[in-house]
């Protein structure tokens, strides 16, 4: 998208397909070095976090209405646009007559012989959860990934442009922030201390509905389902459809356990097997995205897999538990340490490793430079080594919301005016007391598209301020510190008033 552009009346028609799309291939350059820089956020999250564990004397509520009333406020909606994108459809020999433009509408262009034709808006739906009163929000990366513009609108009906700080498809976390104070957020409980069989309340916006409160129980713990590289889901029966991604899993102090983000159904709808990814998980992606402005995970060096009964049984170990070193990378940290193929790790830290995954999840959430006490079965004899993690390889950097990451303050994006010279007057009948600037030019999905800015259009005013040709009216729209732009124009119909939205576009 560019910003309000001078484009000479001359050969309008020629000249100013050209610059817009020069000028739209420029800002895309700028952006795309601006993300290989990649600046790093300056300050970490505060989140509220209670590790105690629920309380389990078995007594049922008879209501959870007061649980619900203090932690839905931090649920929100997150509505996603991903821009329509211009596709060439060959030379269609259609001719270039008002006829069909009439029908094909000015999505459908010709450019070069080819005939062009812009795809819709995409637009989805789905939920968040408010952390931190300053407005940092945890979602899914399914949610925002690709989005062009991402909206939050609270349960008190107001309504925020968010920037996507950071996403990681490795695990499906996602984090959001709003510009705004003293908001409504959740304290989060330590998901290593839930149980199967804890009382569960899914929370989010199901099919765009509204927000929605389900109750169910914690069905399984450790789930992997969907092929991520790092899952460990918490399965609830609690019901969970299509718009509750990136919702909240409570318990029954209305602490947040964990991030809904999936069913398994065969008929796209709840069947009472849902999953959601636990807060230990999601908090540590969401602090290392906010302070490091991408993820950094822990490494040891080794190949590791299950031990099978089989297996157990060839390695003389007593049960199933552990992962079994299949190999060790060269000059990598577990090597250094002293691990070797065939040893079975059986504990990090003081913490037991059940499987394979169990150990990846640990050292992937290990600070990398931290040095951690490994117990191992070697031939059946128990050893301890202390091991120092390195940081995984290819740490991705942090995504970052494009369109709200624009170097320019500039405001009527997309928008092509000129002078309102005799030549162009007398083509558009504009009356001689009608003074300002003709639009040229307005680009699809833009703002001012969206607003009803066309092509022909006289702008007379911006922001109540007279507009006497294209030099005044790019300087009104530069270094603008609202988001809104008041417009007076004239068209053929008369004279009426538009305001243009950015933080809305698309």
């Amino acid at each position: 998208m560019i910003s309000l552009k001078q484009i000479c009346n001359g050969a309008a028609a020629l000249v100013l397909g050209g610059a817009l799309v020069a000028a739209t291939s420029a800002l895309n350059q700028r952006v795309h070095a601006a993300d290989q820089k990649s600046e790093k956020p300056s300050k970490s999250i505060n989140l509220t976090v209670d590790d105690r564990p629920i309380a389990r004397e078995g007594k049922f509520s008879t209501s959870f209405a007061p649980v619900v009333k203090r932690v839905a406020p931090s649920v929100v909606k997150i509505s996603t646009t991903v821009k329509g994108k211009e596709i060439s459809q060959g030379n269609l020999n259609m001719p270039d007559d008002p006829f069909f433009r009439q029908f094909f509408g000015q999505q459908f262009q010709r450019r070069g012989g080819e005939q062009q034709s812009r795809t819709p808006a995409e637009h989805g739906v789905g939920s968040g959860v408010i952390v931190t009163k300053d407005g940092y929000i945890l979602t899914n990366n399914h949610v925002v990934d690709g989005a062009d513009t991402v909206t939050v609108n609270l349960t008190d009906g107001r309504e925020f442009t968010a920037k996507v700080i950071g996403k990681d498809p490795k695990s499906d976390v996602a984090v959001v922030k709003i510009d705004a104070k003293d908001l409504p957020f959740i304290e989060i409980a330590n998901s290593d201390k839930i149980e199967v069989g804890d009382l569960a309340l899914a929370i989010g916006n199901p099919f765009g509905i509204g927000q929605t409160v389900t109750m169910g129980m914690v069905s399984a713990l450790g789930r992997a389902t969907m092929g991520l590289d790092y899952e460990d889901f918490i399965q609830t029966d609690a019901a969970i459809n299509p718009g509750n991604s990136g919702g909240a899993l409570v318990d029954a102090d209305g602490r947040l356990i964990g991030i809904n983000t999936a069913i398994y159904s065969r008929s796209g709808g709840n069947q009472g097997i849902g999953f959601a990814i636990p807060m230990n998980l999601a908090r540590g992606v969401m602090e290392s995205l906010v302070k490091y402005g991408k993820v950094t995970r822990g490494y040891l060096g080794v190949r590791i897999q299950d031990v099978t009964p089989v297996l157990a049984k060839q390695f003389e170990l007593k049960d199933n538990k552990g992962a079994l070193v299949a190999d060790v990378e060269p000059k990598g940290p577990a090597e250094k340490a002293g691990i070797q193929s065939g040893d079975v790790i059986v504990q990090i830290n003081g913490t037991q490793v059940t499987d394979s995954r169990h150990l990846k999840l640990e050292v992937a959430r290990t600070v990398p430079g931290a040095k951690v006490s490994i117990k191992l079965l070697r031939e059946g004899s128990p050893r301890t080594l202390d091991v120092t993690v390195k940081e995984l390889p290819g740490s991705d950097e942090v995504a970052k919301n494009d369109a709200n990451d624009s170097d320019t303050s500039d405001t009527l994006k997309g928008v092509a005016v000129g002078d309102l010279d005799t030549g162009a007057r007398q083509e558009l009948n504009v009356p001689a007391q009608v003074k300002g600037v003709v639009v040229t030019a307005v680009e699809p999905n833009s703002a001012a598209a969206e607003a009803g800015l066309k092509p022909g259009d006289v702008i007379t005013e911006i922001n109540r301020r007279p507009v006497k040709n294209a030099d005044e009216a790019v300087k009104l729209t530069e270094h603008a510190k609202e988001k809104t732009t008041l417009l007076h124009i004239w068209s053929g119909n008369g004279s009426r008033y538009v305001v243009v939205d950015e933080s809305k576009a698309g």
